[in-house]
């Protein structure tokens, strides 16, 4: 066919919304799909991700195929896969003798340089279309951004409410405030329900894929099995039907809390279905506003929710593509120590960063406040390279792509950008992760040691980080009350500190 079209599906665009489906002709175009080499370890992704992945991609295509759309998939064990996106594009572009090639946009921004270059490289014309499964267009973004000295979340999601009409009483919002956060730090208690997420069944296509991927990447982080994510729309959507039902009624109060053999609380786990398209993000909003308006949830549960889909994830997005391609290399503090082991092997005697990677690498998911105040904060207060900390991130967590990683780490977590996100660093000392979790029972650290042997590290490490940067944060006017504590302490107690902290960091 003269003018017969290849339809580029990536293993994030499991939609079938998709605005390069809704330009394309079932009668005539060609669907490709790959599981690419590169793809998979240009990071080393944990084996649950890698999974995930390949069995939604395998799964995605089958109703595609059902309802009348030819699909070209190449398996990463396919004969003469080449393991390069160029190349299996080129070689799909032959075989199906097709005329240019449709793509949405792709979420990062190497792959779309990539696809950029295909057009002079393949010799087809190559049209990326926008990624309509966002709220805020790059467009918009840019006009919200522009001539605004601070890039506040918090006015972005504003705006957002406003746009989508979620939880608004005409003009002002439901129950009169924008934002709940201050009903959202209650430390929880190991003796409160805590429900689980729903656990699937590995299929014959999903135990088709573990076994390919315990083969082909064994050496990889994380445990493959129990492997329990669900692989496809109707899934995903089980998954979040649990979630109103059973955690989101409770899920604003405790959503920043931690307790060691509760991995999940009452947050949503939705977040790596959402990502890769099984679930609309905008829908899933729909529905908690639903609950909350059914009065099966109360606002602060509704609101916090919704704040993290529709005010920070797109707001994360925004300043990606606003920032990139520099805003990977960003670091503010200069911190060029290598992560610690310990990210990958949980061989630590900090009972804090020992229950959190090993969570993560049983279920490549671990909840934002132990991503946050937990690795992110120590990794901070240790002076750990930024750039580091970011691969780890994105390698590890089975949400994890560079347009929403890269910017909650670089930016949020490490404060690497210098306050483009965040108006100070998230830093904190034993005492918060004492107050919001359980963690600190039976540590070899005694948390309310604040120096010396036996001391908790982030202690030491708190204070030698701000007096380390003192040149850039004492300025900072969210920090002046701790810079003012810091001036009145005594010199043998702020010795101690630094000392404490300079003996601490020798042995990473």
């Amino acid at each position: 066919m003269a003018n017969r079209r290849l339809i580029l599906i990536l293993g994030d665009q499991l939609s079938l919304s998709l605005s390069s489906l809704q330009a394309a002709d079932k009668a005539q175009d060609v669907i490709l799909m790959a599981e690419i080499m590169e793809e998979a370890t240009y990071v080393p992704h944990h084996k649950k991700k890698i999974a995930f992945l390949f069995s939604a991609m395998r799964h995605f295509a089958e109703p595609l195929r059902q309802n009348g759309w030819t699909v070209d998939y190449v398996r990463l064990d396919d004969e003469g896969n080449s393991g390069s996106f160029s190349s299996e594009v080129k070689h799909a572009v032959k075989r199906h003798n097709t005329s240019h090639i449709i793509v949405t946009e792709p979420g990062e921004w190497r792959v779309k340089r990539m696809m950029e270059s295909w057009q002079d490289g393949l010799g087809v014309p190559v049209h990326i279309l926008e990624d309509d499964r966002f709220i805020c267009s790059h467009a918009e973004f840019v006009d919200w951004a522009e001539g605004r000295k601070q890039l506040r979340m918090e006015y972005f999601y504003r705006d957002m409410r406003r746009k989508t009409d979620l939880l608004m009483d005409g003009e002002k919002p439901a129950g009169g405030k924008w934002n709940y956060d201050a009903e959202n730090r209650k430390p929880a208690k190991a003796d409160l329900f805590m429900p689980r997420p729903p656990r699937t069944k590995p299929d014959a296509i999903t135990k088709e894929v573990l076994t390919l991927v315990a083969d082909r990447f064994g050496g990889h982080f994380g445990d493959l099995e129990p492997f329990w994510f669900a692989v496809t729309a109707k899934g995903a959507e089980a998954a979040l039907n649990h979630f109103i039902k059973h955690a989101l009624p409770s899920f604003g109060d405790y959503q920043d809390a931690m307790i060691r053999d509760e991995r999940f609380l009452y947050h949503s786990v939705l977040s790596h279905y959402i990502n890769a398209g099984l679930l609309d993000p905008l829908a899933v909003c729909r529905r908690v506003e639903e609950a909350y308006h059914t009065g099966g949830v109360p606002l602060n549960a509704a609101e916090g929710f919704i704040r993290q889909i529709i005010g920070w994830r797109e707001y994360v997005r925004g300043i990606y593509w606003l920032k990139m391609p520099g805003y990977v290399d960003e670091n503010f503090f200069g911190h060029r120590r290598a992560l610690p082991d310990f990210y990958w092997t949980a061989e630590t005697d900090m009972a804090c960063i020992r229950a959190a990677v090993n969570q993560t690498k049983t279920d490549a998911y671990a909840h934002h406040i132990q991503r946050l105040m937990v690795t992110g904060n120590f990794a901070m207060l240790a002076g750990i390279d930024p750039a580091q900390v970011h691969e780890w991130y994105l390698a590890v967590y089975a949400d994890a792509y560079e347009w929403v990683e890269l910017p909650n780490t670089l930016g949020m977590s490490q404060f690497a950008d210098g306050g483009l996100l965040g108006s100070k660093p998230y830093a904190a000392s034993g005492n918060y992760i004492n107050k919001m979790s359980d963690y600190c029972d039976g540590c070899r650290y005694d948390v309310k040691k604040k120096t010396g042997e036996n001391a908790c590290p982030f202690n030491p490490l708190y204070w030698d980080f701000l007096i380390r940067n003192e040149n850039v944060l004492r300025g900072n006017p969210r920090l002046g009350q701790v810079f003012r504590t810091w001036d009145r302490m005594a010199e043998d107690k702020k010795k101690a500190y630094r000392d404490s902290a300079a003996k601490f960091l020798k042995t990473l």
